[in-house]
């Protein structure tokens, strides 16, 4: 029985999923063109921008993070060439093994999230692979490493991180082993908390353009990923990459954290609600009014999420392809790397369909970012 409700499920997701074709949108800015794939950038309000540069067509070596000079349209390794340098033999714990993510924090340094597993469906390298890169970027010098070791497993996918500076604390999702990870930035301890909770993990796989994701010739599960905390703090936005989104005041995490009996999904997952219906997802954003944006990867759109849940179309163009993580700057533009994931090796075979040039848009929002989010 269980396994006719799946094979239904999927192939409803497969009949409902569909590929957007219409006009592309007159407001879109391509402010990038690459021959790199990217799938996130950042910015500091004084103009610098950094990338991951992830490799999914089947490019190999290095670097994983630049920085990208927009006079001269070049890339330089950051925060140095050795950092970028990760071979078999060296420390996984001094130099990025696979970077997934990178972001500005609201301290004003640069933090990169690695996954520490050397390739995509690979086991994590323990100990010292999973961790949390701080980077002074006035300096461009490695000022921290927050190891999530203590907190993360060999099937762990580290995802992503966002924080909360009223407490000192930042979440980080594992999309391989579904759960959150909360970091005392302060100390380096760790927490595991809602580990393997319905609410980070999925039923269904990931689709975009309206195909499913084929990983080694199975549906490909992407479980705990895109996470936005509220511009006050209160509230932590989280859903898998298949999307349905909930939502968690940020005090039961951190007395999680505090308190070892709490931490159990029977007592959690009371405080959890749904909070949105949302798609499969690429990326996410929040601005200052607490305004969720959310890639929608099968109708290359970006959704807006009021704070009371409403969603609506911010924007649809057959050229968002997979757009990824997202980013707000201070001047009130959403960034939206169209990285066209979904046509990387990972998910065929071996063998690239990306199209390049690759593109990163802007669309002006009108909003800057969460003041808690990033400087």
């Amino acid at each position: 029985m269980v396994f006719s409700i799946i094979t239904t499920l999927l192939l409803l997701g497969n009949a409902l999923a569909q590929s957007y074709t219409g006009p592309q949108d007159a407001r879109l800015v391509d402010e990038l063109v690459l021959d790199i794939d990217t799938n996130g950038v950042s910015t500091t309000p004084s103009g610098r921008l950094f990338m991951v540069i992830s490799h999914v067509d089947g490019s190999t070596g290095t670097p994983s993070v630049v920085e990208f000079n927009r006079t001269t349209n070049t890339t330089t390794a950051y925060p140095d060439a050795e950092w970028n340098s990760y071979a078999s033999g060296k420390d996984p714990a001094t130099h990025f093994v696979s970077i997934n993510s990178q972001r500005i924090g609201p301290d004003g340094n640069l933090y990169v999230v690695d996954t520490g597993a050397p390739g995509f469906g690979v086991p994590a390298i323990l100990p010292g692979g999973p961790k949390l890169v701080q980077v002074n970027i006035t300096t461009s010098t490695v000022t921290r490493v927050y190891s999530m070791d203590n907190a993360t497993r060999s099937d762990s996918f580290l995802d992503d991180v966002r924080f909360h500076t009223a407490t000192g604390m930042a979440y980080l999702t594992d999309a391989g082993s579904p759960g959150f990870i909360v970091l005392n930035l302060a100390t380096g301890e760790t927490r595991r908390v809602l580990d393997n909770d319905l609410s980070t993990r999925q039923y269904m796989p990931v689709s975009a353009e309206g195909t499913i994701l084929q990983n080694k010739g199975k549906p490909d599960y992407i479980y705990n990923d895109q996470l936005e905390v509220s511009p006050c703090g209160k509230y932590l936005y989280f859903q898998p990459a298949s999307g349905g989104m909930s939502v968690i005041e940020t005090k039961y995490l951190e007395e999680a954290y505090y308190n070892s009996s709490m931490n159990s999904n029977t007592i959690m997952d009371q405080y959890v609600q749904p909070y949105a219906h949302t798609p499969s997802t690429g990326g996410t954003a929040i601005d200052a009014k607490g305004v969720v944006y959310v890639s929608d990867t099968d109708s290359q759109r970006i959704i807006s999420i009021a704070p009371n849940g409403t969603m609506t179309t911010l924007v649809q163009d057959p050229r968002l392809l997979w757009v990824d993580a997202m980013w707000v700057d201070t001047s009130g533009k959403l960034w939206m790397p169209a990285a066209q994931l979904n046509r990387g090796t990972a998910f065929n075979n071996g063998t690239s369909y990306i199209v390049k040039p690759l593109h990163v848009f802007t669309l002006d929002i009108g909003t800057g970012p969460s003041p808690i989010d990033h400087a």
